[in-house]
């Protein structure tokens, strides 16, 4: 028999391991509950809640190819167990994982439990992360090589094997031990759905994605949403890539002066996000202590001792006094979802403006996000609070962000009603109205909206001197050097080419200048 075991690849299209194992005999198709997983501290309802949207949608998917779900609560190793125990040994067919410490040491175990129990345990690549990968020297040519493979369609020929268990079906999340609720204006999960938003990314909404990205007021249209997508399986990545470039084709056959404008920059930048997506989740991959370590040990310490309780809680609630780092926050709390650049700006502030280290401020937004995607997650919020050694320290100032982003002030009044009255002179300052608006306009700071929970300016001036004088020195620059030749980006033209020596912190910002957008879908 053959357990094809489904993690986050929830699809039957462009399944490696769903394919071979057909092709070896009788499938047990298999998704586990695991309750060690599901009560980490970057879980959440709404990911759980998603991952049933996705399932439902995968087990009709199966049906259509004589295939059933079968679905599991239980540690993976005593599942594996159970199986056994009813039909003897089996072959093993998964995607390989790169997640967080939880699920890298799970695998270690069931690695551990297949060898001693005579099954084999066949891992397939997930998308372009190379496993033990020695350099990133050709990891640009390895990505083309993967991606240029066509997707792998649905097999035809799947035989069900006897089952040995009985189905759980979908587990709803009050039967599981997570705390907290789903969010109620998240996105949808399941195949049919990624495919209708990347179709309308695709045919409607993408057109000005390359301009409209950065403003969370646009970039909940603009932006392709297939982030969270991507991060459960429902899609994969190969599948999208070779959309951008049947999209591109379609629109280099159409006249120039016939075809509309802004479509084909657009493409570009999303297929850009495309390579950094695999880009980024390949660190963690090479280093899965990223999750938990500064990249560079030159800030151990830094701010580690530092925690602020009450900061922490106001930053989390929405409540600093800062009304675009509030209305971001409720976004989250609502949504699940805000674009890349508001993203990078909620970091940068918890990091540099109210000096916390990141590692909790990172697990709140991996709750928040729906789209959390480990790999990708850790390295961001290592690179926006500054701790890489080999990214330049990205200091977001709130208050322009929010004039730049929202010029008119209509999303932070959609999210802070407090601020719903205030004039838009005022609108991300409140705290500079005088007494006699704050009453007229029904904004009084400290009843109806909090007072600025630090100083913005000078907050920004003593992270800055302080990151800064961290990074002189030649110990500095060695560590860098490091730590860009095994995790940097290297230029496809000079793939090849060993990176040797570092000429200075400019050239390694430069190297890594577009990757402050990767997670950004």
């Amino acid at each position: 028999m053959n357990v094809v075991w489904f993690k986050r690849d929830l699809r039957v299209t462009d399944h490696a391991p769903l394919v071979q194992a057909c092709a070896h005999g009788s499938v047990l198709p298999l998704y586990v509950y695991e309750p060690s997983l599901i009560a980490q501290p970057d879980v959440s309802a709404q990911h759980v809640a998603f991952i049933n949207e996705c399932l439902q949608t995968l087990d009709a998917d199966l049906n259509a190819i004589g295939l059933k779900l079968i679905t599991q609560v239980g540690e993976m190793t005593d599942v594996l167990a159970a199986i056994k125990l009813s039909v003897g040994t089996f072959n093993l067919w998964s995607h390989e994982e790169t997640g967080n410490g939880a699920t890298y040491e799970r695998d270690k175990r069931v690695a551990v439990w297949c060898k001693a129990n005579g099954v084999a345990w066949h891992e397939s690549p997930s998308g372009a992360v190379v496993r033990r990968l020695k350099d990133r020297d050709r990891w640009s040519s390895i990505w083309m090589q993967r991606m240029k493979n066509s997707p792998l369609d649905a097999p035809s020929n799947a035989t069900m094997a006897a089952t040995p268990l009985d189905s759980h079906g979908i587990v709803t999340i009050d039967r599981l031990p997570i705390n907290g609720n789903d969010k109620p204006l998240r996105q949808s999960g399941g195949r049919a759905i990624a495919l209708a938003d990347l179709h309308s990314f695709f045919n409607e909404r993408g057109q000005h994605y390359r301009f409209e990205m950065s403003s969370p007021m646009t970039a909940a249209d603009a932006c392709s949403r297939i982030s969270a997508h991507l991060a459960y399986g429902s899609l994969s990545v190969r599948e999208v890539v070779h959309a951008v470039w049947r999209q591109r084709a379609k629109l280099l056959a159409i006249d120039e002066h016939e075809r509309e404008s802004g479509w084909l920059g657009s493409l570009k930048s999303f297929e850009s996000r495309l390579h950094w997506h695999c880009h980024f989740i390949q660190k963690l991959e090479r280093d899965p202590t990223i999750e938990f370590t500064n990249m560079h040990r030159a800030y151990a310490g830094l701010r580690e001792d530092n925690h602020n309780a009450a900061l922490q809680v106001a930053w989390r609630n929405g409540e600093t006094g800062l009304p675009m780092i509030d209305a971001c926050m409720r976004v989250l709390a609502a949504t699940g979802w805000i674009n890349f650049r508001m993203r990078a700006m909620l970091v940068s502030f918890s990091s540099y403006h109210l000096w916390q280290h990141w590692r909790e401020p990172a697990l709140h937004l991996a709750r928040e996000f729906l789209d959390y995607e480990p790999g990708i997650h850790y390295p961001q919020v290592q690179m926006q609070s500054g701790t890489t050694g080999i990214n330049t320290v990205r200091m977001y100032n709130p208050i322009k962000q929010a004039r730049d982003q929202d010029p008119t002030g209509a999303f932070v009044r959609r999210w802070i009603p407090a601020l719903a009255r205030v004039p838009t002179d005022f609108i991300f300052e409140p705290w500079r109205m005088p007494d006699n608006l704050q009453r007229e306009y029904g904004c009084v700071l400290g009843r109806d909206y909090p007072v600025p929970v630090v100083d913005v300016v000078a907050a920004a001036e003593h992270a800055r001197s302080t990151m800064w004088i961290k990074r002189k020195g030649n110990e500095f620059r060695k560590e860098a050097q490091a730590i860009f030749e095994t995790h940097g980006s290297r230029n496809p033209a000079r793939e090849g080419v060993k990176v040797r020596a570092m000429r200075g912190v400019r050239e390694v910002r430069k190297a890594e200048a577009d990757a402050r957008q990767a997670s950004l879908f």
